[in-house]
């Protein structure tokens, strides 16, 4: 009997010891190197990629957002602001309790439509979304043609929070942008070059715009001018 409590109480020793050797390790080392070795080397990705503007955070560049005028009484959702460039939509599942839909941007959720390629709640949200982009970034002395609008001008990304937007979308937004701002179309557009990331490694993924860090650029512009 006593060798057998004597058995026990030592095995239960060296389980609560190895508890605690591997808490210490696993719990405190390791996450204290990890993280000590992200804000050394990687310290920007290791705190969120966050993008600054004037001293502040104002977002990160792996989070798309919008860029609306404030919602009036009795809109469900609020008009773009056509002074600043516009990123993709953002149809994904959001925290919309009414539709289940995310067209703000919300973090709460994120996701896909789930739509089939043959929806006819999709085929309307494209065509309305062309239409609206044709419309929207078309000026006096611009015409914007319907086969020019790229696909995700028209469409969500499958998480609803893409940051980035084709060369040619923000292109076809360039005259509006500038007429809004009353700057260059050539200087907008330079703008929009000089923002423009190729290809990761030269081959991977294809040319892309951060649409958050274009409208930093772009602000600074409407500044200089000013």
């Amino acid at each position: 009997m006593n060798n057998s409590v004597g058995s026990t109480a030592r095995l239960l020793g060296a389980g609560l010891r190895a508890l605690l050797v591997l808490t210490v390790i696993c719990g405190v080392i390791y996450p204290l190197a990890v993280t000590g070795i992200a804000q050394a080397l990687f310290n920007n990705k290791a705190n969120g990629s966050e993008i600054e503007s004037q001293g502040k955070v104002v977002g990160s560049e792996l989070i798309g957002q919008t860029y609306n005028l404030p919602l009036k009484k009795g809109q469900d959702t609020a008009a773009p602001d056509l002074k600043w460039f516009q990123p993709r939509p953002s149809n994904g599942l959001g925290s919309n309790q009414d539709s289940g839909v995310n067209t703000q941007y919300s973090l709460i959720l994120s996701g896909a439509t789930n739509l089939a390629g043959d929806s006819k709640d999709l085929i309307a949200n494209v065509k309305a979304a062309k239409a609206a982009v044709v419309k929207d970034n078309s000026t006096a002395d611009y015409k914007v043609k319907p086969s020019e609008v790229p696909a995700e001008a028209v469409t969500s990304s499958g998480s609803g929070l893409d940051p980035h937007i084709s060369p040619e979308y923000a292109g076809i937004q360039v005259h509006r942008v500038a007429e809004k701002n009353g700057l260059d179309v050539n200087k907008v557009d330079k703008l929009v070059d000089a923002h423009t990331d190729g290809r990761i490694l030269g081959f991977m993924g294809e040319p892309r715009v951060n649409v958050l860090q274009l409208n930093i650029a772009l602000k600074g512009l409407v500044v200089d001018k000013g």
